[in-house]
């Protein structure tokens, strides 16, 4: 029953977004823009004001970084591992997912109400990294200057990310005295990002109706490793963690399905401005979020053996 609960809320949005992607083409883009400028940073500070910032979602948020930390180690150090996704795009791809408008309606959908802080935890380290250094990694070594540059970018890219933006809002507004008013009034506009999301998601899954077979075949056998990486290999790293630590049950199940979330279409948005693997990056959105539909039920079932 969950799991019917879940696909009848994402399926629309998907739906939705697909046949607005067939007649509008670009309405995505024109979408995208204000939705990371205002509506990301808004949406997390509603959910995270409404989950509490407490301790959880700081352990949760660290969690989150030593799992995609330690497969970011492996694609580029281990022999053997290091050579199966070459492609920048595609690395970040395999270790960073859809958590918030993705992820958090699954945990929504999936798990009891006190799992949404943990969610939001993974959601928040997983956010404030990508958009600090997702742009940096992707940008072409000839034009970074010096390592001064360098440091300078990674820091005006860090107060530029949107999950910034909205931790710092919500601490603002979590030690004012409007604290209660403001997180009711932000709840409903949160959920209204997650369902636009969602809806940019299934704009994008729009581009299948112009491939052929053979394409598509080409465009998986290219991703299939990040693919395998992503909805596999990341929550099974996560699982292991979390069940080597102990964590509690709720916890270790909200954190890998995080985990398991389809690639963040944040990745397409970061290559297409750096001008970078915009194909690949597209191909592993669009074909790791339709796996997902399948993938994450299976996820849940897993953990509750």
């Amino acid at each position: 029953m969950e799991i019917i609960f879940l696909l009848a809320e994402l399926i629309p949005c998907l739906l939705i977004g697909y046949l607005l992607g067939r007649f509008k083409e670009n309405l995505s883009l024109t979408i995208s823009r204000p939705l990371i400028s205002y509506g990301i940073p808004i949406s997390l500070m509603g959910i995270l004001l409404k989950s509490g910032l407490e301790f959880p979602l700081i352990q949760s948020a660290a969690l989150a970084l030593v799992a995609i930390g330690f497969l970011m180690t492996l694609l580029n150090c281990l022999p053997g591992i290091k050579n199966l996704i070459p492609n920048r795009s595609l690395q970040l791809g395999s270790a960073f997912g859809n958590t918030g408008y993705f992820g958090i309606p699954v945990s929504l959908a999936l798990l009891p109400n006190h799992a949404l802080i943990y969610s939001i935890g993974f959601d928040l380290g997983a956010t404030l990294v990508i958009w600090s250094i997702g742009p940096i990694l992707l940008t072409d070594p000839s034009k970074v200057i010096n390592p001064n540059r360098y440091w300078q970018n990674f820091i005006k890219a860090i107060f530029r990310s949107p999950a910034v933006k909205g931790l710092i809002g919500a601490l603002i507004v979590h030690s004012s005295p409007w604290n209660e008013q403001i997180t009711v009034l932000l709840w409903i506009p949160s959920r209204v990002v997650i369902v636009l999301a969602l809806v940019i998601v299934g704009m994008r899954l729009s581009w299948l109706r112009k491939a052929n077979l053979s394409r598509i075949k080409i465009q998986i056998t290219s991703i299939k490793n990040a693919l395998i990486m992503k909805l596999v290999g990341l929550p099974v790293i996560m699982l292991i963690i979390s069940s080597a630590i102990r964590l509690p049950s709720v916890m270790r199940e909200a954190l890998v399905l995080q985990a398991a979330a389809p690639t963040a279409i944040s990745i397409l948005l970061i290559s297409q401005a750096a001008s970078r693997d915009e194909k690949e990056a597209t191909s592993l959105v669009v074909f790791s979020t339709i796996t997902a539909l399948i993938s994450i039920p299976a996820w849940l079932l897993i953990l509750r053996l």
